[in-house]
């Protein structure tokens, strides 16, 4: 099975910054477009940002745009979700999410997810 293992996630107070990982097992790494969600309680599943199989170009929602920023090791099958300048409601768990043949833009183009890494943000 396809499996993607996000870590890095845990208690950051508002400003702080927190660096979430997505490592990739069993899939052709470079094929795949990278993206990142988050679901706080009671919530919707939230597209967060996503970048190319390449790593060339990254997307972000407007909530984060500035503060967040996404890369990809592909000789390492990684990808990295930065977070600066963490506001109370960036609360959320964080998945990581893989698609391929296109962009990944929203959860309904996602074909694997991570199982999540709980981030915390105190006011």
């Amino acid at each position: 099975q396809v499996q993607l293992v996000e870590s890095g996630g845990g208690l950051v107070q508002a400003g702080g910054s927190l660096r979430l990982s997505c490592e990739v097992r069993r899939l052709t790494f470079s094929l795949y477009s990278i993206g990142w969600f988050r679901q706080a309680p009671g919530k919707e599943r939230e597209y967060v940002g996503s970048i190319t199989e390449t790593g060339s170009t990254a997307y972000y929602a407007d909530s984060v745009k500035g503060r967040f920023a996404i890369s990809r090791d592909n000789t390492r099958n990684a990808c990295y979700l930065q977070m600066n300048s963490l506001k109370p409601e960036d609360t959320a768990v964080y998945y990581c999410a893989a698609t391929s043949g296109r962009r990944l833009v929203d959860a309904d183009t996602v074909n694997f997810w991570g199982r999540g890494t709980r981030v915390t943000v105190s006011s």
